[in-house]
């Protein structure tokens, strides 16, 4: 049932993208909707009935391409979104600053996106069809569905013009992220890379402190007879600064490398979590017990 409110949800925020920003400032999208989009800027064809149609048509010829459960609920999204373009579609006017406009259709797509994307589902189009082209020649998926959505993109310089053209790509870029905020989170997690001397102490400062799973890569000696091994860790972003203050007490020539990663599991990241890991109620009380504890190490 959850899926299915994310799927109504991620696609009435879509429809909205497409019917209150990009219609009427002149902005495209990618996949299907851009291209109904442009027919619609080009020959005054309402969206509404040209994304049902192709998509009514892709699904057809590319059924056996894709997952039953993704069919059942592509059944849903694709009227469901004509559906909503149809009723919002002429009920405001554009805006006059075709930025702002694209800023609203980066953020309004992203959302939509995520969630149809979170409930399992499709939009349809483009995406059927690099599954076809995969199965069919061995077209790499991803990159296959690319070029198609990037096609559909590029033509609208002979319909929209090139800087409206260029509006609409900032707008897929901003979706693309805010997609995948809605996708991972808001919260980074961080990947720290930790070079000392000191390793077994650091380690176990990290574990009992911070409840972090932590792996150690050993080195071998350097001319001088130094050994500096390797410490692994992956903690929520709240926790690096207390981890750095951690590192420095116990061993100021440490060296540290930090990476944002996207997506973390399993580990301390797990339901099970280490012994000595502190639990909170939510992330602003963890995020000001870490601050506290780095302010406490500075003084």
């Amino acid at each position: 049932m959850k899926n299915y409110m994310f799927l109504i949800v991620g696609t009435f925020f879509f429809a909205v993208s497409v019917a209150i920003f990009a219609m009427p400032n002149s902005l495209a999208e990618g996949g299907v909707p851009g291209l109904a989009l442009l027919m619609y800027h080009g020959m005054d064809i309402s969206p509404a009935l040209t994304t049902f149609i192709i998509n009514v048509a892709t699904l057809l010829i590319g059924y056996r391409y894709l997952p039953k459960d993704m069919i059942v609920k592509s059944i849903v999204t694709i009227p469901l979104f004509s559906i909503f373009i149809y009723l919002l579609e002429g009920s405001v006017p554009g805006i006059p600053d075709p930025l702002l406009a694209a800023l609203f259709t980066g953020v309004f797509t992203g959302i939509g996106f995520g969630f149809i994307f979170r409930s399992g589902s499709t939009t349809g189009g483009t995406s059927t069809i690099a599954r076809m082209l995969n199965y069919k020649f061995g077209w790499e998926l991803t990159g296959t569905n690319f070029v198609l959505d990037a096609a559909i993109v590029i033509s609208g310089i002979f319909v929209i013009g090139p800087l409206y053209t260029m509006y609409t790509i900032l707008a897929l870029f901003i979706g693309k992220r805010v997609t995948d905020y809605v996708l991972e989170g808001f919260e980074s997690k961080k990947v720290v890379h930790i070079f000392s001397q000191k390793t077994e102490e650091v380690e176990e400062a990290i574990q009992t402190n911070l409840g972090a799973h932590t792996t150690v890569l050993t080195a071998k000696k350097n001319d001088k007879g130094i050994e500096e091994n390797l410490i692994y860790v992956a903690i929520p972003k709240q926790r690096l600064f207390y981890l750095k203050k951690l590192v420095q007490s116990i061993d100021e020539t440490a060296f540290t490398v930090v990476h944002t990663v996207k997506d973390v599991t399993g580990g301390s990241f797990a339901e099970a979590h280490h012994p000595g890991q502190k639990t909170f109620r939510n992330n602003n009380i963890e995020q000001r017990y870490y601050k506290n504890q780095a302010d406490e190490e500075n003084m």
